[in-house]
């Protein structure tokens, strides 16, 4: 009778464990996180003195030292401060001061040169971009395709389609320029914002604002927080030229100017400064935020400086 016993025990086991699902059995095991690197650089300007460095040493000398600073990143972005067109200089030369000093058009190899060190999304929404009118515009739009570099903050077309959209490890990101220069309305901006936050975007604003070599006045604070209000998980600035101060509203960071990335200001230390961002994206949020700190050297390079020396 133990036997019988003992036997239909083992019965019971054999039937339980077979009607039991795999999945109970051997759990699958958790997704790993969606991870994204995006690196994020100031203005970058290629004509006047920069023109010049770049055709005596060749294009690849102006991101030489800080190549490295791009390397493994999923994104590289930065300001493209005027048009790229086949026309001459106007401003290589020039007499600092006056107009011409600050028309810039870049030379169709800047694509290749920004294509090379990862910078394939570019920021359009600026004063300088429409220096050389729609014809400069529509041959940026040219050859950026050309070189598979995206754009946004176009400011010929509506609010609602400046915005470019990317998948980074599987995760939806949308990049929403706002410029004093080039944006019709804020109301439109923040409008645009919260639509791409509720289609369960994360959502990058990259500006264009403020006066140059001066602290963030009230009203560009005020911007700033709306588009947090609205749904920006970061505010990142450009124009002033220098580095500004960053502050953190709401759990989003808003970083009023990175400064100069590629330019030839050297006048100062404080406009030679640049500041580079290492935004790490896990799972559609924020995780974490690295701070490069970078110099202008006046042979035309940008490079990284030391973290004890700054």
């Amino acid at each position: 009778m133990q036997i019988f016993a003992w036997l239909g025990g083992l019965l019971a086991l054999v039937a339980a464990a077979l009607s039991t699902p795999l999945s109970v059995i051997n759990p699958p095991l958790p997704e790993p996180p969606k991870r994204a690197t995006i690196v994020v650089g100031g203005d970058m300007m290629f004509d006047r003195h920069i023109r010049k460095m770049m055709r005596i040493h060749g294009p690849d000398h102006v991101f030489s030292c800080v190549k490295d600073e791009f390397a493994g990143a999923d994104l590289v972005v930065a300001n493209l401060e005027g048009p790229v067109t086949d026309a001459p200089s106007v401003s290589e030369g020039s007499v600092p001061e006056t107009p011409e000093n600050f028309t810039f058009t870049f030379p169709p190899e800047v694509v290749p040169l920004l294509k090379g060190h990862g910078i394939s999304l570019v920021n359009l929404g600026n004063n300088h971009i429409m220096n050389f009118g729609r014809d400069g515009l529509e041959q940026t739009y040219r050859y950026l395709e050309r070189g598979s570099i995206a754009s946004f903050g176009d400011p010929e077309k509506r609010e609602e389609d400046r915005v470019e959209r990317i998948e980074l490890g599987s995760m939806p990101l949308s990049f929403v320029n706002w410029s004093d220069w080039t944006s019709p309305d804020p109301d439109a901006t923040v409008s645009v914002i919260a639509r791409e936050k509720g289609e369960g975007r994360f959502v990058i604003v990259y500006t264009h604002w403020g006066d140059e070599y001066v602290a963030p006045s009230e009203r560009v604070k005020r911007l700033a927080r709306r588009f947090v209000d609205a749904g920006a998980s970061i505010v990142i600035g450009s124009h002033p030229h220098i580095v500004l101060e960053r502050e953190d509203y709401r759990g989003s960071p808003i970083y009023y100017s990175l400064g100069n990335l590629v330019f030839d200001q050297y006048w100062e230390e404080s406009v030679r400064r640049g500041l580079l961002l290492r935004l790490e994206v896990v799972d559609g949020a924020l995780a974490d935020i690295e701070e490069v700190y970078t110099e202008l050297e006046r042979d035309g390079r940008v490079c990284p400086i030391p973290p004890a020396a700054h």
